[in-house]
C-alpha cells in the first residue's frame, strides 16, 4: 500500500513540475499539464489514496535528494521545518510568488563551518552554501543565547521575510522583517539585516577558530555580499534556527498538518487552470 501511495504522490509532482508547486507560475507553463494533472489531484489526493502530509513529505525528500542537501551537510530535520515554514508562508502571500527561494542557518553548528544555505526550490539546486555569523551576545563559537531584545546583540530565531536595501556603513544590506512572534519580530527595529563583514571568512576562522560576531545580524562573506543580496531581496523567506535551551524555539509555522493542506490546496488549484 505505502508503494503505491508513493508512486501515485511521485506521478502528480513530477506531472505539476512542483519544486515550489508551481506559485507564480503563469498559465502558458502549466497548460498542457492541466488534463492530467486534475485527473492526477482528483485520484490521488480526494479518493484517499494518499494524504495530504504523505504528498508534502514526499515533496521536501524530493527536492532534499534533488538539491543534494545532504552531501552540503544540510540535516534533513532542519530542511523539512524550513520548507514547513515555506509553505505556510507562500500560503498567507508573505513572501513572492516569483522567487522561490529560501535562506536557511542553521545556529546548531559552530560559526567555524559552512551554515548557511540558499535553496532555488524551483531548480532545486543550492545557490549558496556559506559561512554567516551570529550576534556576539550569543556566543563565542557556538551560538546558545538567543533573543527578540533590543541592545542584547544575540541572533534571533525564526522565520524572516527579506525587505528593502540600503547602503549603510557595511556597504550594500538588507532589511529582514521578523515574522515569529515573541521570537524575531523585533528584528527590524533593531537593524538586524544581512550585510557583508571581514570577520566572516575562512582566514578568520583559520587565525581564531571561530567567526567574528555582529550585533545580531546574520553578516555574510564580504565577496558574496552582492551577490546574496542580489538573490533574495524582494519578500523572499529566510530561517534561523537552533534547538538550543533552556528556551527551545517553537512556531506556529512549524505546523506541519496546516502547511501540508496549503500545499495540496495550492496544487489542486494549479490543476484547474
Amino acid at each position: 500500500m505505502r508503494k503505491r501511495i508513493f508512486r501515485g504522490a511521485s506521478f502528480i509532482l513530477l506531472t505539476l513540475s512542483i519544486p515550489a508547486i508551481g506559485w507564480g507560475l503563469k498559465e502558458k507553463e502549466v497548460i498542457s499539464n492541466t488534463a492530467v494533472a486534475q485527473e492526477s489531484v482528483q485520484t490521488t489526493i480526494t479518493s484517499g489514496t494518499a494524504s495530504a502530509e504523505e504528498l508534502f513529505s514526499q515533496h521536501i525528500t524530493e527536492i532534499y535528494d534533488s538539491a543534494k542537501l545532504s552531501a552540503a551537510s544540510l540535516d534533513f530535520e532542519v530542511f523539512k521545518k524550513a520548507l514547513t515554514g515555506y509553505y505556510h508562508l507562500k500560503g498567507d502571500y508573505k513572501i513572492s510568488g516569483d522567487k522561490q527561494i529560501i535562506s536557511i542557518v542553521d545556529f546548531t553548528k559552530p560559526s567555524s563551518k559552512k551554515r548557511l544555505w540558499i535553496v532555488d526550490l524551483e531548480k532545486r539546486k543550492i545557490l549558496f552554501h556559506t559561512l554567516v555569523a551570529h550576534g556576539r551576545g550569543s556566543g563565542g563559537l557556538n551560538a546558545e543565547k538567543f533573543s527578540n531584545t533590543s541592545e542584547s546583540h544575540q541572533s534571533s530565531l525564526g522565520f524572516y521575510v527579506t525587505d528593502d536595501t540600503y547602503f549603510g556603513k557595511h556597504g550594500l544590506s538588507l532589511r529582514l522583517k521578523g515574522l515569529d512572534k515573541g521570537y524575531n519580530t523585533n528584528a527590524f527595529a533593531r537593524a538586524i539585516v544581512v550585510h557583508g563583514a571581514d570577520y566572516v571568512s575562512q582566514s578568520f576562522v583559520n587565525q581564531n577558530g571561530y567567526l567574528g560576531r555582529s550585533h545580531g545580524c546574520p553578516a555574510v562573506p564580504v565577496e558574496l555580499t552582492n551577490d546574496i543580496i542580489k538573490t533574495i531581496k524582494g519578500k523572499t523567506a529566510m530561517f534561523l534556527y537552533s534547538d538550543s535551551t533552556p528556551v527551545k524555539y517553537s512556531s506556529n509555522f512549524l505546523d506541519v498538518q496546516t502547511a501540508a493542506s496549503k500545499f495540496v490546496s495550492a496544487s489542486q488549484s494549479l490543476a484547474t487552470l
